[in-house]
C-alpha cells in the first residue's frame, strides 16, 4: 500500500490547510488586481489603435482561468470545513463515493473516468497516458470541454492494456503551440476512512491512501 501524500501528522495537516488558505487569499488578490488592470486597459486604449482582438481574447481567457481557480478554491474550503480535520463521522460518509484526486490510478479492466479542465483558449486537447515505469504508452484526442472523459484502457490497436498502474496528464494546444501540460484528475472510489496521528486519511480502491484535504471533488458512483 502506498501513500500518495507523505505527510500524515496533525501538525503537517494543519500546516497544509493554512498554506492552502494563504494561497487562496493571494490568488483572490491577484484576481482583483488583474480585473482592475484589464478594465483600465480597455478604458484608456487608443481609439485609433484599439487592442488587437486576439490579444483581448487571450487576456479574457486568462481572466476566466483565474476566476475559475478562485471559485474552486472557495468551494474546496467549504468542503474541507464541513469535513473537519478529525471528524470521523463526516469522513465515513465519503465511503462508497468516488473521490477526484491527482495521482496514479490502477487499471484492472474497468474504464477510468478523468476530469479534464483545459484552458478556454485551447483548440486541441490530448490525454497522455504513462505506465508505472514512466513510459508514455498512448496519446488520445479529447473534447475541448470540461466534461468527464472515460479512458477505456484500449490501445490504438484495439487491444486492452495490461492491468496495473497508469498516470494521466492533459496537454492543451492553441494554434499548434503547447500552452499547458498538467497532471489529470481521476475519479477513484473511497473504500475506507481512518484517522492516523490526527490526520484524516482515505483509502481508495486503487490501494492508495490520501489525505482528505487532497480530494478535489466527490460524486456518486455512476449507475
Amino acid at each position: 500500500m502506498e501513500v500518495l501524500s507523505a505527510p500524515t501528522t496533525a501538525t503537517t495537516a494543519t500546516a497544509a490547510t493554512t498554506q492552502s488558505a494563504a494561497s487562496s487569499a493571494v490568488l483572490s488578490s491577484d484576481f482583483e488586481v488583474f480585473l482592475q488592470m484589464l478594465t483600465a486597459q480597455a478604458q484608456y486604449q487608443d481609439p485609433l489603435e484599439p487592442m488587437d482582438n486576439s490579444e483581448y481574447a487571450a487576456q479574457l481567457a486568462q481572466f476566466s482561468m483565474v476566476e475559475q481557480q478562485v471559485t474552486t478554491n472557495d468551494l474546496m474550503e467549504q468542503l474541507l470545513s464541513a469535513l473537519g480535520a478529525n471528524d470521523m463521522a463526516s469522513a465515513a460518509n465519503w465511503i462508497g463515493m468516488e473521490a477526484l484526486v491527482q495521482g496514479p490510478s490502477r487499471f484492472d479492466g474497468d474504464p477510468i473516468t478523468i476530469s479534464p479542465n483545459p484552458p478556454v483558449a485551447a483548440d486541441e486537447v490530448t490525454l497522455i497516458v504513462t505506465n508505472a515505469q514512466g513510459t508514455e504508452v498512448q496519446r488520445t484526442a479529447m473534447p475541448l470541454g470540461a466534461e468527464p472523459f472515460v479512458w477505456d484502457g484500449v490501445n490504438n490497436n484495439g487491444a486492452s492494456f495490461e492491468h496495473g498502474e497508469y498516470s494521466f496528464s492533459i496537454e492543451a494546444k492553441s494554434n499548434d503551440e503547447v500552452i499547458l501540460t498538467e497532471p489529470a484528475l481521476t475519479y477513484t472510489r473511497v473504500t475506507e476512512a481512518r484517522i492516523e496521528d490526527g490526520a484524516t486519511l482515505l483509502l481508495l480502491d486503487s490501494g492508495y491512501l490520501i489525505l482528505a484535504n487532497n480530494v478535489a471533488g466527490l460524486r456518486e458512483p455512476p449507475a
